[in-house]
């Protein structure tokens, strides 16, 4: 062995003797169980990866080497989300086309990927903007179409001025362009594809319940589908013969305080009701209601604005006829775009009516007989108080009551409505899948293209450039557009908008199962064995757009019968943000980007790996701090130094110390389960405490299963140095190849712990006790504790809470 640990010329070597030995290529050894591990599919941009990226990569990789080295099967692939925005918008920016920015971009993060380390197996890499890719993105598409979950509509949509397209309701953050966070999006109406995923709703919302995820992003999937179970009303409109205001309500027991109605400003019925002398104000409020986002519509600190449109309705409860407004607080996408106002039940109608003098009739009252106050909203459930044949019922009752009499009488029914809308899909821009429909010019109308004709190949074009016309640039086409109609033979033009780019993302995991089948987007058997994934990892602003798509079209496959599970990632875990060191985004325009290219020339790619490992919780935001990346670079040397001293002392193979042996199995014990926690700065650190006690034994003191235990455990985490020292152990095959050490439970048991004792929360003290004691023989020696007792203050203890060799918790 060299004295000194040459990163470079270790690194480029073995990097190449891996290349030549095909060594991370995937095998799928039946007798053994499989693990299949997978990131986000990332979409190359010309800024190259940041230090920031591999606090994903690189603990995802050490998941995969581990598991590996476990007797597993490992699945980890790596492919490109190269169609859509990101990646135009990218190429316009530089002045060149998506053909030529996508494959120079992926194969840039290809080899910033390779040279930090990580095991992929490249042979199955994808890229969706590929035809042999997007021919089944197509597919998919018509797999949607068939079975009436892809529909085309006109609607009012969001519009963003820089992407020059329309936007899913997902697309837009607090009334901006999710790309381009200072613009502000307006609407278009427009005709559109959409995917009915609120026919999932249901299913996406119930299987919630039944997969590992962080629970924050099952709370935002809840809140985005945001289900709601009422009853759906109906008021006539007096003067309107025929006319009805047809609403959604979670109260129905409150409809005798129904004082007055609001309509969303974009409502069919609001230009048709609007009385001539309301007319001018209305249209001026519906004109600024559009231009605002339905976040800022919905704020609770905004104040209520409304504009009355002369018209009434009848409550059919009351026999009262009563104003109908409109208000910027209502939403077409939400329930019918109609609401009741109880304003002695809602807080929100409560305000409204306040300011604009509007009659607040109560008729809910406290189970307890109080008087609501006359301040406010009173908003809990009661008993019904004020509405005819409901007095006297708890609100659960009357609201039962209220359904099966509007049944009854056929002006209502039971209704479940979801805050969700269906999914709109079609982009109108140049990079994106081509949706496979065409029109006939015929009596055709619509027409799916056939599948044998698929993939509707995207044109080449050089000015791809969007018009911000409301049409896609595809449309300047006329070899594209003009068409045979497939079914009467007839003329007919192609769609010429595009998929949105997460109908790529939404079944890419399907693929890497075996990516270069070509007679159908997967091969059953390779997915039937590999999927689910069994370890999922990506960002959580993902939540409700990628996240929830990729679930509703795995269930849509499962419906029919294409696979046999109905959860793509049962397991999802989020990394943390790593910020630059100036506390803010690493962003290319703030000059605060850090690369991995840069770091791994001044301290190699292991220095850098243990740094991403080391700087923190995997879940955790942290901030980048080049200095940790030295101090990593300090731990290898020091470990290089100890196995060479080792091995130059002939490699000794002789009994150790008690304590050594002892330390051994309890450190594999312990980062095993770290590991297999993602816990990996905790892990790495019991591998740092171990080595400062191994460095201390003399060479005779240490043997072959102490040293190469410690090399093994490291090995995925520093995987080019602890292949040279595996070499300089004398061994001939790669240390990638081996088995992870096993630890004996006995040699592995604790002796004694330290037990923390906390009073009221808070730490006061810590005891020494021998592992495994109970928690009768804690107590008594954290009672016995004089700064326990002082804490205590002489008040007996109320509660005891006890975790086994690691905590009591006092209460008093």
């Amino acid at each position: 062995m060299e004295e000194r640990y040459d990163a470079h010329q270790i690194e480029a070597h073995w990097q190449t003797e891996w290349d030549r030995a095909d060594l991370y290529r995937t095998r799928q050894d039946l007798s053994r169980p499989k693990f299949y591990v997978l990131e986000m599919f990332p979409y190359p941009s010309g800024n190259g990866l940041s230090v920031g990226h591999l606090h994903n990569y690189v603990p995802c990789d050490v998941i995969g080497r581990y598991k590996r080295m476990s007797g597993y099967n490992v699945l980890h692939a790596m492919g490109w989300d190269a169609f859509g925005l990101p990646a135009e918008n990218e190429a316009l920016l530089r002045g060149a086309h998506p053909t030529e920015t996508v494959p120079r971009y992926a194969a840039n993060f290809k080899r910033q990927l390779t040279m930090s380390g990580c095991a992929y197996d490249w042979s199955r890499e994808i890229n969706s903007s590929a035809p042999e890719y997007y021919k089944w993105t197509q597919w998919f598409f018509l797999l949607l179409y068939k079975r009436g979950l892809a529909y085309r509509a006109t609607g009012s949509q969001w519009w963003c001025d820089k992407c020059r397209t329309i936007l899913a309701n997902e697309q837009v953050v607090n009334g901006c362009c999710w790309r381009h966070p200072d613009t502000q999006v307006t609407k278009r109406d427009l005709e559109q594809w959409y995917i009915r995923i609120t026919d999932y709703a249901d299913r996406l919302l119930a299987d919630l319940d039944a997969i590992d995820w962080p629970e924050p992003i099952k709370l935002m999937q809840r809140n985005w589908i945001g289900r709601s179970e009422g009853a759906e009303l109906a008021f006539p409109i007096s003067g309107h013969t025929g006319k009805e205001v047809r609403f959604f309500t979670t109260r129905p027991d409150t409809v005798f305080g129904v004082s007055f109605m609001v309509l969303a400003p974009e409502h069919s019925l609001v230009a048709e009701i609007t009385a001539e002398g309301n007319r001018a104000a209305v249209e001026a409020y519906v004109a600024q209601a559009r231009r605002q986002s339905e976040i800022e519509r919905m704020s609770t600190v905004k104040e209520k604005t409304g504009v009355f449109t002369g018209a009434y309705a009848r409550n059919v409860f009351t026999s009262r006829d009563i104003p109908i407004w409109i208000a910027d607080y209502v939403l077409m996408g939400y329930g019918t775009g109609a609401i009741m106002a109880a304003p002695g039940e809602d807080q929100r109608d409560f305000d409204f009516a306040t300011k604009y003098g509007l009659e607040i009739p109560r008729v809910t009252a406290p189970e307890s007989g109080a008087t609501p106050s006359a301040d406010r909203a009173f908003t809990d459930h009661g008993v019904a108080i004020n509405s005819g044949f409901l007095d006297g019922m708890k609100t659960a009752g009357a609201i039962a009551a209220i359904c099966q009499f509007a049944e009854q009488r056929g002006i209502g029914r039971r209704a479940i409505t979801y805050r969700m809308r269906d999914w709109l899909i079609s982009r109108q821009r140049y990079w994106g899948c081509p949706i496979p429909i065409v029109y006939c010019k015929s009596e055709c109308g619509i027409v799916p293209v056939p599948e044998d004709q698929l993939p509707v190949a995207l044109p080449p074009m050089k000015e791809y450039q969007p018009s911000g016309t409301g049409r896609s640039p595809l449309a300047n086409v006329p070899e594209f557009v003009n068409t045979i109609c497939p079914k009467c033979g007839g003329p007919a033009e192609r769609e010429t908008d595009t998929l949105d780019g997460f109908a790529c993302s939404s079944w890419y995991f399907l693929r890497f199962a075996s990516p270069h089948e070509n007679r159908a987007p997967f091969d059953r058997a390779a997915v039937d064995y590999w999927l689910p994934v069994d370890l999922y990892v990506g960002g959580a602003e993902h939540a409700v757009m990628h996240l929830l798509y990729a679930r509703m079209w795995t269930k849509v496959m499962f419906d029919s019968e294409l696979i046999s599970f109905q959860e793509p990632f049962p397991v999802l875990r989020n990394q943390g943000v790593v910020w630059a060191a100036d506390g803010q985004r690493m962003s290319k325009s703030k000059g605060n980007v850090v690369t991995p290219d840069a770091m791994i020339e001044k301290y190699g790619a292991d220095a850098l790996r243990l740094w991403e490992l080391f700087m923190g919780p995997f879940d955790e935001d942290t901030r980048w701090n080049e200095s940790g990346v030295a101090g990593t670079e300090r731990f290898i040397t020091r470990l290089w130094s100890w196995v060479r001293r080792y091995v130059e002392a002939g490699a000794p193979n002789e009994a150790v110390p008690d304590e050594t042996l002892h330390r051994a199995h309890k450190t594999i014990r312990e980062v095993t389960d770290h590991v297999e926690r993602m816990r990996f700065n905790t892990a790495l650190a019991k591998l740092m405490d171990h080595l400062n006690h191994l460095v201390r034994q003399e060479p005779a003191n240490l043997n072959r299963f102490v040293v190469e235990s410690f090399v093994l455990m490291l090995a995925p985490m520093t995987p080019y140095l602890c292949e040279e020292l595996w070499r300089a152990l004398d061994h001939q095959t790669s240390v990638h190849l081996e088995d992870w050490p096993k630890f004996d439970p006995e040699l592995a048991k604790e002796e004694s712990v330290t037990v923390v004792v906390q009073v009221n929360g808070k730490v006061r003290d810590r005891v020494q006790t021998a592992a495994g004691a109970s928690v009768e023989e804690v107590k008594a020696l954290a009672l016995a504790s004089e700064t326990v007792r002082r804490h205590l203050d002489g008040k007996p203890p109320r509660k005891f809470i006890f975790i086994p060799d690691r905590m009591l918790s006092i209460v008093v």
